[in-house]
């Protein structure tokens, strides 16, 4: 229906439907707002379709439209609403095939050295060159705290309890500090006659063991205390490296730039193992599984291996699994998975290794850092990676979904791998499809070296037992020789 013409104030009178004349309104002026509204001015339609072709014009150039009233006449139009600018997002992309995202955490001066899940993976603590500790948020990457008392010379490492209520630092000045992570109170702090290149807290939260560069030797100290349980001077033949405990917090392994891994046993004071020429080159780091059966050791000759070292139940050769082709310098940091099932690892050419444990291939590679990766951490979920840098940052990489990334699935298929399950833990782990034998394979890497273990354990037993009773836990072992 076409719409009726609209009535001009002076337009003559019209029959009613009573057949009465009607009589004329008088004269009204368009701004008299007592007017009836079914008689409207004809200025009223023709401004209402001048305001909707001016909305449409400023929809069309993506401009928020201002609200429209036919009968506001006399008022003027309110200004558009400015649209609010969006925050700036830290997390990204970080490559067009791997699509992992990572949130940048900027705030330290100088090289951050130590970097650490706690709080239930809600924080972060990171220990740097520039004096400072930070404690971060884990979900937006501000400081929480910097904590006061801090040392005046640079932060070489730090460790948190499993339940994250003190860490322990150790810095340049010889000392090693302790503090409470709620609080941000000092607890206590002692001093060195050495400098110290590593502590690490017992997973018990109990001892502290400190890797000691000088003096070539671990100190072990009580938590509560501060007081000294274990000082052993001359542990290495050179400047040792790096040292940690074992999940039991019995056993403490260190090592050095004399390429040698050594287990110390804290329960009889004494050397339990001792692995020479471990690796072509000074050894840089290590880290023990959850179970304490492997030990993982990173190492300037740019590879890591991965060590049985089965508590008591030492050979005296000393075989291992060797992760190669992931970096091009020298590796600086490991750290395995809560469930062992994967390994990260930082190294000297500024990026971040995932390794499948299992098949001891490189699963991908993380770059961003513009600068030397110098610690790397593992959330208990395994849901993140952590990596410190001497660019001055600290990196937070989401591997959620490490899987479903097209580089890993391509990676894979170029590889020729295929998921099973072990018959033993029922962990997945992947074998090589072109392999014969590869249907034979029901079990880990780690259930097949366990085996092997028990079954060489007890044949060292029983000879033990027939030459008498030599304790085979006082050999040492070297790759490929008896010593």
């Amino acid at each position: 229906m076409a719409s009726q013409p609209p009535c001009a104030p002076s337009c003559p009178e019209t029959p009613d439907e009573g057949g009465k004349a009607k009589v004329p309104l008088p004269p009204v002026s368009s701004g008299d707002l007592e007017r009836p509204p079914h008689e409207l001015p004809c200025a009223a339609p023709v401004k209402a379709y001048g305001r909707l072709k001016l909305s449409m014009l400023e929809a069309r150039q993506g401009r928020p439209l201002a609200p429209v009233d036919s009968l506001g006449l006399t008022r003027a139009s309110p200004p558009p609403e400015e649209e609010p600018t969006p925050e700036r997002k830290f997390w990204g992309d970080q490559e067009t095939l791997s699509k992992i995202p990572f949130k940048i955490m900027k705030g330290h001066q100088h090289i951050v050295t130590s970097c650490n899940f706690c709080v239930d993976d809600t924080k972060l603590l990171s220990g740097s060159y520039d004096c400072t500790v930070k404690l971060w948020d884990a979900v937006d990457g501000s400081v929480v705290r910097d904590f006061e008392h801090r040392p005046k010379a640079p932060v070489l490492d730090c460790s948190v309890t499993a339940d994250s209520r003190r860490f322990v630092t150790a810095s340049h000045d010889k000392a090693v500090r302790a503090w409470d992570l709620e609080t941000g109170k000092l607890l206590w702090k002692i001093k060195h006659k050495t400098f110290i290149a590593s502590c690490k807290l017992s997973p018990d939260g109990k001892y502290v063991v400190s890797a000691l560069d000088v003096d070539r030797g671990i100190c072990i100290t009580d938590a509560e205390t501060a007081t000294t349980v274990s000082y052993v001077k001359n542990h290495h033949a050179r400047s040792l490296t790096a040292c940690c405990f074992d999940s039991d917090s019995q056993k403490v392994a260190s090592v050095s730039l004399d390429k040698n891994i050594k287990i110390w046993d804290l329960a009889s004071q004494a050397t339990l193992l001792s692995i020479t020429k471990a690796h072509s080159s000074a050894i840089s780091n290590c880290c023990f599984t959850v179970s304490g059966h492997f030990l993982c050791t990173s190492s300037w000759d740019k590879t890591l291996k991965i060590w049985n070292v089965h508590t008591g139940e030492f050979r005296n050769s000393g075989a291992c699994v060797t992760l190669m082709q992931g970096h091009e310098g020298s590796v600086s940091s490991c750290h395995f998975s809560r469930d062992t099932s994967f390994l990260v690892s930082g190294g000297f050419d500024r990026t971040v290794a995932i390794w499948d444990v299992g098949e001891g291939y490189r699963k991908l590679f993380l770059k961003g850092h513009s600068d030397w990766v110098t610690d790397v951490a593992i959330s208990n979920n395994k849901k993140w990676v952590l990596s410190a840098s001497k660019d001055r940052t600290v990196r937070l990489w989401n591997i959620e979904e490490i899987d479903q990334i097209p580089m890993v699935i391509k990676y894979k298929k170029a590889l020729g791998l295929k998921v099973k399950q072990c018959e033993v833990c029922e962990k997945p782990f992947s074998t090589y499809e072109s392999d014969i034998f590869s249907e034979t394979v029901t079990k880990c890497v780690f259930c097949r070296m366990s085996e092997d273990l028990s079954a060489e354990a007890l044949s060292a037993e029983a000879l033990s037992s027939s030459s008498g009773g030599e304790d085979i836990r006082s050999r040492e072992c070297s790759l490929g020789t008896d010593d």
